[in-house]
């Protein structure tokens, strides 16, 4: 299910696929949703913002982060114009460690974050 905002874009879009409580919660602030996507539909929606040509920033949950795939990829190696971050799971936030924990501990120390 695709929900997009009814005013028309005058910046970056928020898009953000995740779990549809996770996903749900965005819509409440105009971000376009898609509530229990799959790594394919992140592939698809990340195509169509290449091809586009669209400023986005895409929120995806923690499994689909991780899932890689060749977009998803591609935009974390070369930025630009589609920013890709990754949200904690709604059911185990606490389990959440971002990826830049790691670069923060291999550039400050093991110990940077405690």
């Amino acid at each position: 299910m695709r929900r997009e905002t009814d005013t028309p874009s005058t910046g970056a879009r928020l898009v953000v696929l995740g779990s549809a409580g996770l996903a749900e919660g965005f819509s409440l602030i105009g971000a376009e949703v898609y509530p229990d996507a799959d790594p394919a539909r992140v592939e698809e929606v990340l195509a169509q913002l290449v091809k586009d040509g669209d400023e986005a920033l895409v929120l995806l949950e923690s499994n689909l982060a991780h899932a890689g795939g060749v977009w998803l990829n591609r935009l974390r190696n070369e930025g630009g114009r589609v920013v890709v971050t990754e949200l904690p799971p709604l059911s185990a936030p606490q389990n959440y460690a971002p990826a830049v924990d790691d670069v923060v501990r291999a550039v400050l120390g093991p110990d940077a974050l405690k």
